[in-house]
């Protein structure tokens, strides 16, 4: 169970495949390892190892986190790229 005073993060892996990956997570570094070392990474990055954190952004809830998220999915690549370039 998540704190609600609990830091959330909206992030972008870049995957070995250049393809881009848009997550939520409350601690980077652990998600960052599952997505390369877990099974508990996301099935999507789990078939395009390794992946690097290329972007992040912080925000105060989860609800915020899954609207920026879903904004973010929405933006053409091009949009993403300038978004951490």
């Amino acid at each position: 169970m998540h704190r609600p005073d609990e830091q959330w993060w909206v992030y972008i892996l870049r995957c070995a495949d250049g393809s881009l990956y848009t997550g939520i997570c409350t601690d980077l570094e652990r998600r960052l390892h599952e997505h390369n070392h877990s099974a508990k990474g996301a099935r999507y990055t789990r078939a395009r190892r390794p992946v690097a954190l290329v972007y992040q952004e912080p925000q105060t809830s989860r609800s915020m986190a899954s609207q920026r998220e879903a904004a973010i999915k929405k933006l053409r690549r091009e949009q993403k790229l300038a978004l951490f370039s």
